[in-house]
């Protein structure tokens, strides 16, 4: 298995990770009835959802051939997927990101800052669906099908759940009812994510053209998305495990979604290595 599109892997990986947490982050900041100072500790843990966030731009700007052209990819917004990726991920960047940095500098009237939060949930949402239709290529039979969408929002969920569950947790976040939720989120995602890969697995001997058959580009598909389902599991078991028993610690949560990262990066490969076109 190559790993030629190593940038976009890490991007695409990382943006969901990041989009799923905030959105997660938020509605917990908006929809629970948290102590001020515990919503103020889950904003300013939102940092570290930054973070991620640029290191999926700055690993998308290594595929591009000359970085110094990127605003050119801006070209066709409205009728490219790519530009209308780039725009609602950099507009998610720009509203979220303001938005925490007001929080965090006490800055803006409450209605601004409710404003911006809110904005860039709508945006990671158009970012997430730009996304997926990106790689809905008529002329890519094996990713031209509801699996690149089901692994994407999938992705999102599980990781995304998780890391937010992390920093959460690390805020001293209480809501039994709202973090019972999120890990029967982190649970049927996996459940799902199973499901979703051994059915496509089937799928892939259905798909050939005049050159190969789908199912002979990643000949070892089956100890891959075996390996990824086992590092799923543990992973998110430590992760869970650690954020239930150990109060107010996030060592041993980490370590398991340095696991469940690990997985969606290997099963991201997988998929960028199943690229092929009709004909010849």
């Amino acid at each position: 298995m190559s790993y030629h599109e190593l940038s976009l892997v890490l991007f695409t990986v990382l943006a969901q990770t990041a989009v799923g947490a905030y959105l997660i982050m938020t509605l917990a900041n908006l929809m629970t009835n948290s102590r001020v100072d515990v919503k103020s500790k889950i904003t300013r843990n939102m940092f570290f959802v930054w973070v991620v966030m640029g290191l999926g731009f700055v690993a998308s700007s290594t595929h591009l051939g000359s970085p110094m052209r990127a605003m050119n990819a801006l070209n066709q917004v409205g009728s490219s997927w790519l530009s209308n990726e780039i725009l609602t991920g950099a507009m998610f960047f720009a509203f979220g990101g303001l938005y925490w940095l007001l929080e965090m500098l006490n800055k803006g009237t409450e209605s601004v800052r409710k404003g911006l939060k809110i904005a860039g949930m709508v945006a990671g949402v158009a970012f997430m669906y730009s996304m997926m239709n990106v790689y809905l290529i008529e002329t890519v039979p094996t990713w031209d099908t509801p699996y690149t969408s089901w692994s994407f929002l999938l992705t999102m969920a599980v990781v995304g759940a998780i890391f937010a569950s992390i920093l959460m947790h690390n805020a001293q976040f209480e809501d039994a009812k709202y973090t019972r939720g999120l890990q029967g989120l982190v649970v049927s995602s996996i459940i799902a994510i199973i499901v979703v890969t051994l059915s496509q697995m089937v799928a892939l001997g259905e798909i050939q053209s005049s050159v190969v058959s789908a199912k002979d580009l990643v000949p070892n598909m089956a100890m891959l998305q075996g390996s990824r389902i086992v590092l799923l599991i543990v992973g998110a078991a430590i992760a869970l495990t650690g954020i239930n028993r150990i109060k107010g610690s996030v060592a041993l949560p980490v370590v398991g979604l340095a696991l469940v990262l690990v997985a969606e990066l290997l099963g991201r490969n997988i998929f960028f290595n199943l690229h092929m076109t009709v004909g010849l």
